[in-house]
């Protein structure tokens, strides 16, 4: 990754690389709590997932971040983003509740309410919302310990069945009255799993997210999709012809 952007300056922007040794304190025991839920899938089984519950630790001296995923294609100027005023929350992010249909990703489809600890909480109906981009106020993420929170529901969810989907319910939770809903338009869900998403949509939005199992450099990637990500790729680059890419 360090010799990619050498040999591919990303103009005024400045790179810092840090690899995967750098985060011995992210304990692997993370991956074995996890695992002991009954058919996690597996892509959320790594402890790397667990990364993002570490932002204030991993930039300590930092006091907002924008959180981008690997799956996404910026298509517009973020910078009005980072002026956007999410009311003292800790994360700003784009809601994956469907209008017209109020059932469509509530809380309760990926956490079990059943339990009391969970019911007690929180409410079923709470729509949630979308990981891959995100604003977060890291001040105000350390004043109310929400890393520890985290540790307290991830804990909790080794010792019972409490969540559906690995590692982005514990999200749901954490922030939990933590979250200001951002305009649809700055996040664009659904290319690597939803083929109904517009031409229209796409032009739309500033980050289009291809989350799901059908990414754009896959075979199985969806065909009319794939060119948002295409045109930003040099498949003659001798480290993707190393990778096997081919457009």
């Amino acid at each position: 990754m360090s010799m990619w952007f050498l040999m591919n300056p990303p103009g005024k922007a400045t790179i810092q690389i840090q690899s995967i040794d750098g985060f011995e304190w992210l304990s692997i025991k993370y991956n074995e709590d996890q695992q002991k839920q009954k058919g996690l899938d597996p892509r959320y089984a790594s402890a790397l997932n667990h990364l993002r519950f570490y932002l204030p630790d991993i930039f300590p001296s930092v006091n907002k971040i924008v959180f981008l995923d690997h799956d996404v294609v910026v298509r517009k100027d973020l910078t009005r983003l980072w002026h956007i005023n999410i009311k003292g929350k800790v994360n700003g992010a784009v809601e994956t509740c469907v209008e017209g249909d109020p059932s469509f990703r509530r809380m309760d489809m990926f956490i079990n309410f059943t339990d009391p600890s969970v019911a007690t909480r929180f409410d079923a109906n709470t729509c949630t919302w979308a990981y891959g981009m995100n604003v977060f106020d890291l001040q105000e993420w350390r004043k109310r310990n929400l890393t520890a929170l985290y540790h307290k529901y991830l804990e909790l969810g080794s010792k019972r069945p409490l969540l559906k989907a690995g590692s982005l319910p514990l999200g749901w939770m954490t922030f939990y009255k933590h979250t200001h809903a951002l305009d649809r338009t700055w996040h664009l869900l659904g290319l690597g799993y939803d083929s109904g998403v517009t031409r229209a949509q796409i032009e739309q939005a500033a980050v289009i997210h291809y989350d799901g199992v059908m990414k754009p450099w896959l075979d199985i990637g969806i065909q009319k999709y794939k060119s948002y990500w295409n045109k930003h790729v040099s498949y003659e680059h001798p480290y993707l012809q190393q990778c096997n890419l081919h457009e």
